[in-house]
């Protein structure tokens, strides 16, 4: 679901000019920190229905709050724990549809009831995660999945 009136297409075409206007916003700049803010608010400029959007890096054998768009966020998750710590450890997307009935959710904003977690992966590592959340559960489906992954493919050749 994106911003009314942001783009007037099928979600598929939404999702495929984000991605553009993504490569044309990152095109040229190296630094790690400005490309994941940019892809953060660019996110959340077009996503409706979501109540924060960013990233967690991975720093040994725990998640550190990176860029974000949202109210103040838990700033440490360990791997294995919570949702981005699940997407780390079994190093594959994951898509709640109820974050209370995710055994050992980690509630950073108490309105949160769905989530999405895509892992970052260079150079055959594990890097962090992008995460988004919603205020409504069953919010994220197959197709902001696959486009969220295809997001994440595409921020990462700026990394």
């Amino acid at each position: 679901m994106f911003n009314v009136g942001a783009y007037k297409g099928t979600r598929e075409e939404n999702y495929q000019m984000v991605i553009k206007q993504l490569n044309a916003l990152l095109e040229g700049e190296t630094d790690q920190i400005a490309n994941l803010a940019n892809a953060s608010a660019l996110l959340n400029t077009f996503l409706e229905d979501v109540n924060w959007v960013g990233f967690y890096l991975q720093r040994g054998n725990e998640l550190v709050l990176g860029p974000f768009q949202g109210l103040p966020a838990c700033v440490r998750i360990k791997v294995g724990k919570g949702v981005c710590g699940t997407a780390v450890k079994e190093l594959k997307t994951m898509r709640i549809k109820d974050v209370h009935q995710f055994p050992g959710h980690i509630a950073c904003d108490s309105a949160s009831r769905s989530e999405i977690v895509v892992p970052i992966h260079k150079n055959g590592k594990t890097i962090g995660v992008l995460d988004i959340d919603s205020p409504s559960t069953s919010r994220f489906d197959e197709v902001d999945q696959k486009y969220l992954e295809q997001f994440v493919e595409v921020l990462t050749t700026y990394l």
